[in-house]
């Protein structure tokens, strides 16, 4: 799987979360939970100070690595800040970058299929942070960009 290092600056942001780890047989389903509350209770539209209008799964706050939990979260950057909402902070520093592109009713398999692999690679993971970036897309076919927090 092919992936470009990028260095991003810091990102603020804010949304819903849970915890989890890899190995619990309801991770998928509370993964899969959590973005149906951020759309089914309008909380994309409530928050406020948007710098863009992509919606972002992080994954933070590892305990060790991609083996143990983790918390997720669904959320979008923001300029600041406000109540109501989790509020975390994205390291700035170096990512691995990849690009999955797939058609909109299947895109959550294709990133979870790039999840699978990405598993399988020899990187410098920070286990700072991890985010998925949807895209903006009026067309059939989606495009996600999966970002891997990499050492410094």
């Amino acid at each position: 799987m092919d992936y470009e290092v990028v260095t991003l600056a810091e990102k603020k942001v804010v949304g819903i979360s849970t915890r989890t780890n890899n190995f619990a047989p309801d991770m998928g389903e509370k993964i899969g939970q959590l973005w149906q509350q951020f759309y089914d209770e309008n909380i994309y539209p409530k928050i406020p100070n948007k710098e863009n209008a992509k919606a972002l799964g992080i994954y933070t706050e590892y305990e060790a690595d991609e083996k143990a939990d983790y918390t997720v979260m669904v959320a979008c950057e923001v300029s600041e800040t406000s109540d109501g909402f989790e509020t975390r902070l994205i390291k700035a520093g170096k990512y691995a970058k990849f690009v999955v592109k797939a058609e909109q009713d299947q895109v959550f398999a294709e990133v979870a299929a790039a999840w699978h692999d990405i598993w399988q690679m020899v990187l410098p993971r920070s286990f700072d942070a991890d985010f998925e970036e949807y895209q903006e897309s009026l067309e059939k076919d989606a495009e996600v960009h999966v970002y891997i927090g990499l050492k410094a």
